[in-house]
């Protein structure tokens, strides 16, 4: 029986994983490193002790990973200030039934809790959230466990009886390894034949949730 449902944030919620395509393009470009689209879909959720050794491997030994994080973050920063960030559709349609069935509800994000409070607030969609945990809360970011683990004690429900919602590979197998059962909502990429494995539903869009709770 499923009493939580626990949300990823970008790409999942909020419409900003183009936007982080596009500017850590843009930023590394800028600095010369030949970094490409598929580099970036392949860190996605993923914490940077796991980020920079992988860009590094396939970019180059003298990527400088936060360096061109910083640009990335001040032209994504400009970018949401001026258009602010879009809600993925069904969004609101899941909320609201979660809602009136009583599920307990998290976020589960790499984001930080400023950016996640400030984007999520733009949105009037933080009220509908019992807990909001952030990469910097725990000790191993995705794909580890640990996040999704933190989310299960917050709301003092067992793993097995959240069901997580993710549009990476990389967050799904977070969500595995707690032991949750992880939905695959695709965004930028659909699930790979390694992530279709451990799903337990794949959905294209965030209100046919509701008919996975249902079943």
């Amino acid at each position: 029986m499923i009493k939580a449902v626990i949300f990823d944030m970008d790409g999942l919620m909020i419409d900003t994983e183009r936007l982080l395509v596009k500017y850590w393009l843009e930023a590394a470009h800028y600095y010369g490193y030949p970094m490409k689209r598929e580099h970036i879909l392949g860190i996605r959720s993923l914490a940077a002790k796991h980020a920079i050794p992988k860009l590094q491997a396939e970019i180059g030994d003298d990527f400088d990973y936060y360096k061109v994080r910083m640009l990335r973050l001040k032209l994504m920063n400009e970018h949401i200030e001026q258009y602010g960030v879009d809600e993925k559709p069904g969004l609101g349609e899941l909320l609201d039934y979660l809602k009136e069935h009583q599920y307990l509800t998290a976020v589960a994000t790499a984001t930080d809790p400023e950016r996640t409070q400030r984007y999520l607030g733009s949105l009037d969609r933080l009220r509908y959230f019992d807990q909001i945990v952030c990469a910097s809360m725990v000790e191993n970011g995705k794909p580890a466990p640990d996040i999704y683990i933190e989310a299960a004690a917050r709301l003092q429900v067992p793993p097995a009886e959240c069901m997580a919602l993710e549009d990476s590979p990389n967050g799904i197998l977070s969500a595995f390894r707690a032991g949750m059962k992880p939905v695959f909502v695709p965004d930028l990429t659909g699930p790979d034949e390694d992530t279709r494995k451990l799903l337990y539903g794949c959905v294209d869009h965030l209100s046919k949730v509701i008919e996975l709770l249902e079943e």
